[in-house]
């Protein structure tokens, strides 16, 4: 009686997974380095290995706890909480790729620049037509959005677990094919990466976008997994929750990259 809990809220046990997490992150930083400077891609792709390692094992501690009940209605909110705080960095995180698209094509700076006879995009970059395969693009991620909205509604509202793992099914199959299309669209581009300015930045906004769709994929993925396996339930689903809104937030950075990157900056 000593050691019943008689609160609320979760005291972790000691675990190795921060530590571990973080020298994982570190190698694969220090790897990328190595890798832009031609010395090799091995340490880059070891730490990717190691972070992909501890998200799966510290994940599914998460979730086993979830089961034995840990997951009480505080510790929900915390973890709410904790995503949303998450997605505010990656908001702030496009916001700079916005920035520097932005301000490169309206105020150029030096004799150099690209825009230097009041042409953006620079002289000689042909870039896509927004209306035929990016149109394309955004219908299938909004579609994939709908979907996922579809599978939450179905699990809290009415508890259908069939349209739950129909939905999510929908919505990874359109992820999927997003990323398809994306990489088609990439080895047709007319302009590369290097070289200008604005194929930097494009590649950059559309292809870290591109990463974050494939995390979402991966994410949705695993929670379909989980609803196979009966883990979700009206009350407990903060993880198909999470999945859900880093989702919307993938289909909403593509609005904006759509109407600002293919359309105004074409």
């Amino acid at each position: 009686m000593a050691h019943e809990k008689n609160h609320d809220y979760h005291i972790l046990p000691p675990s190795t997974w921060p530590l571990l997490s973080s020298i994982a992150g570190c190698v694969m930083l220090v790897g990328g380095v190595f890798w832009m400077h031609d010395v090799t891609p091995f340490v880059f792709l070891g730490g990717l290995v190691a972070v992909l390692y501890c998200m799966f094992g510290w994940w599914s501690e998460v979730v086993a706890e979830s089961h034995v009940g840990d997951h009480t209605n505080v510790v929900r909110i915390g973890l709410r909480y904790g995503f949303i705080l998450f997605i505010m960095s990656e908001v702030m995180f496009f916001v700079a790729w916005f920035w520097t698209f932005f301000k490169h094509a309206m105020y150029p700076m030096g004799e150099m620049s690209p825009m230097r006879d009041g042409v953006w995009p620079p002289e000689g970059i042909e870039t896509f037509d927004p209306w035929h395969l990016p149109l394309i693009n955004t219908l299938i991620l909004l579609c994939s959005g709908a979907a996922c909205t579809w599978a939450h509604h179905a699990l809290v509202h009415e508890n259908n677990r069939q349209d739950v793992k129909s939905g999510l099914l929908i919505s990874i199959l359109l992820g999927a094919l997003f990323t398809v299309f994306q990489a088609y669209e990439y080895s047709h581009a007319a302009f590369g990466f290097s070289g200008n300015i604005y194929g930097a930045t494009f590649f950059m906004a559309t292809g870290f976008h591109g990463f974050h769709v494939i995390i979402g994929t991966i994410f949705l993925f695993v929670c379909l997994m989980r609803a196979y396996a009966g883990h979700f339930t009206q009350e407990q689903h903060v993880g198909f929750e999470a999945a859900a809104w880093y989702w919307h937030f993938v289909d909403v950075v593509w609005l904006f990259l759509f109407a600002a990157v293919y359309i105004w900056g074409g």
